[in-house]
Order: C-alpha cells, then sequence, then structure tokens
C-alpha cells in the first residue's frame, strides 16, 4: 500500500522510547507512510542510567525484556531493531547521519528532561539537514488540546474530566494501522542485542515475579483484567482482592496502546468500565499538570508546601523498605512490592497517614 503514494523522504529514522510496541504507534506509522525506507532504533540511554545508584533496577530490565520482544516483532514484520546504549542527545543525531536519514520519528515525552534532550536532538538534526518530528502517542489528549473557558490550565481534576469527556470522539481513540505500510521497514540486520551486563546491569527477581513484560505480557494482562473489569469500581480499593489492572508499568512504557485502553473501557459502559476509564482520565490530567507546570517534577505543586519539613530519618526509610514499619498494611504492601513489583494505592494512601 505504502509504494501507491509519493513519499516525502527516502530514509527515515524511527526513534522508540516510551512505546515498546509495533502496532497502533503514532510514530511509527507516520514514518512508515512518509519514506521509502525506515530504519528502527532504541537508546539505552546513559544519561538516564548512570543516575541509578543500584545495577539490579527491575525498571531496566523491564525495558531490555521488552525491547528484546519489540526486536523480534520489528524483525518477523521485516524489519528491524537497533539498540544501542550511549547519550540519546549524541547517538540519535550520530545515527541518522550514518543512515542518510532525512527525518527523525518518535513520539512524544512530557517530562522536562526528555523536552530538553528532544530539543537539542531537534537541534542538532537541523544542523545536518534533518527534521526530528514528534507526536502524540501517550495520552488521548495532550498539551492545550483539553483547557478551560478561558483558555487556561486545569488544576482541578473534575472540571477537567467533564471537559476531557465532552471533547472525546472516536477520532482520537483510533488505532494507527502500522502494519499496512509494513513494506516500508528496511530489511537490514541482524543487529547486534546487547546483554543487560553490557549495558551495566544485572538480573534481578523481576523474571520470578508474577509481572509478565512486553507486548505479550501487557496483551495477557489486558485480557485477564477485562474478565473483571465490571467489578472494578467496587473491588479496586482492597488490597486483599484482585481487583486493579496493574497495567501501569505496561503503561509507563508503551507496551499497549492508551488508545485501545480507552476504545475498550468507553465501549463496555459498565459502572466498573466508567471507574477505570475516570483513571486513565487521571493520567492525562497529570501528564497535563506535568506540561504546563514542569516544576512539580522536583517540587511541590504550591510554593506554599515547599517549607514543609519532613524528618526524612534514614532508620525510618530502612525499616520501610525492609517491611519492618510496625504498621501491618505498611508491610505488606512492601511485602506485595518486593515481591511482585507491584503496590496497591490504598497501602500507599495508609503510609502516607501513618507518617
Amino acid at each position: 500500500m505504502s509504494g501507491l503514494v509519493a513519499k516525502r523522504y527516502k530514509t527515515a529514522l524511527v526513534w522508540f522510547r516510551r512505546d515498546l510496541r509495533n502496532y497502533d504507534h503514532a510514530a511509527l506509522y507516520h514514518a512508515l507512510k512518509d519514506a521509502q525506507q525506515v530504519h528502527c532504533v532504541f537508546v539505552f540511554d546513559t544519561e538516564i542510567l548512570d543516575l541509578l545508584a543500584d545495577r539490579q533496577d527491575r525498571r531496566v530490565e523491564f525495558i531490555w525484556l521488552s525491547v528484546e520482544e519489540l526486536a523480534q516483532s520489528l524483525k518477523t514484520m521485516g524489519g528491524g531493531l537497533q539498540v544501542l546504549a550511549g547519550r540519546a542527545r549524541d547517538v540519535i543525531p550520530a545515527l541518522a547521519d550514518r543512515l542518510g536519514a532525512q527525518a527523525v520519528y518518535a513520539n512524544q515525552d512530557y517530562e522536562p528532561m526528555a523536552k530538553d534532550r528532544d530539543a537539542e536532538v531537534s537541534h542538532s538534526l537541523d544542523r545536518r539537514g534533518c527534521v526530528l518530528h514528534t507526536y502524540k502517542d501517550h495520552v488521548i489528549f495532550e498539551k492545550d488540546e483539553v483547557l478551560t473557558q478561558d483558555g487556561r490550565p486545569f488544576t482541578v481534576f473534575t472540571p477537567y474530566k467533564r471537559a476531557w469527556l465532552a471533547k472525546l470522539d472516536p477520532f482520537y481513540c483510533k488505532a494507527y494501522p502500522v502494519d499496512a505500510y509494513r513494506d516500508a521497514l528496511a530489511h537490514t540486520g541482524p543487529f547486534r542485542f546487547p546483554s543487560l551486563e553490557q549495558i551495566g546491569f544485572r538480573p534481578t527477581n523481576l523474571k520470578q515475579m508474577k509481572l509478565p513484560t512486553g507486548m505479550t505480557g501487557a496483551r495477557r494482562m489486558f485480557q485477564d483484567f477485562l474478565e473483571r473489569i465490571d467489578g472494578y469500581r467496587d473491588r479496586r480499593n482492597y488490597p486483599g482482592v484482585r481487583g486493579v489492572s496493574y497495567l501501569s508499568v505496561h503503561l509507563r512504557f508503551g507496551t499497549l496502546s492508551i488508545r485501545e485502553l480507552v476504545r475498550t473501557a468507553a465501549s463496555v459502559q459498565t459502572a466498573g468500565a466508567d471507574t477505570w476509564l475516570s483513571e486513565l482520565i487521571w493520567r492525562d490530567f497529570h501528564f497535563g499538570v506535568l506540561h504546563h507546570f514542569p516544576h512539580v517534577a522536583g517540587h511541590a505543586f504550591g510554593p506554599e508546601y515547599e517549607a514543609l519539613r519532613f524528618p526524612n530519618s534514614p532508620e525510618h526509610f530502612a525499616a520501610w523498605c525492609g517491611a519492618r514499619t510496625g504498621f501491618p498494611l505498611v508491610d505488606a504492601a512492601m511485602r506485595q512490592l518486593n515481591e511482585t513489583g507491584y503496590m496497591h494505592k490504598e497501602a500507599l494512601n495508609f503510609r502516607s497517614v501513618a507518617r
């Protein structure tokens, strides 16, 4: 299908980040439509990884396993994935230059450090005669798409939710038909896939935990949740019950599509699905807060809370990490986190009160 229309570029590069899937992917779709041949890359960004003191980090291993599956899936589609390590600010422009790419495609990231990185990459690419295209993929509505009637960002959730629902239309949940343009994937490789140790980390207990990784893991967990979604409203508040979706980490790293989740929640039309949709709207709301008020990444939203003093006792922190606080719910939650990678939100609320 892609050969039937004129292409904007001869060569393009898709930069995967927090979007570790090969379907319903905005940047990949647009690149495949726009370019004759499309290369794909993921960078283990040392600018981020070097900040992690613990070399046994479940997040890194989760990403590594998910990237491994992504690489295999792109190979099955007829393409491939280069997996590199280094400062993305340097690696992406250098790779685009080596490939002779006229454009780099990526999905939007809203964190302050990521926005700064992308601005630098865009400037560096521009000097090489290459352009960076970014797309909305991680949320349903971004930036200024949902504002108050006087054009200001929302700071209270309930009116934001009303405006969000009023704006929602099937168009915003429509999947990107990546597979229809797969013939534009560059037939290159095989590429060397670095081991976890080669990027400076060691395996954790992730494989022994009940936390499936990658697209197939996300799909399995989503299907499991759909069998329980009708009871979500009533069961989600009880830590000892399997009531929530457990999909947060998969949303964080994009191993499933937010558009599919919202589309599904909106179509089920039960009290449980409506409540879950509200939680997904909360997610968009907080991304909007982060975009409009980037100081919240490291500071309190309200300046009046900056002066609040906390004891920050190392002994208390160690007791919390080791599930030795003496509060049964908090300690049970920490054991759950240590053994499964997940902690129920009610345990977090109780911890805040207990402190």
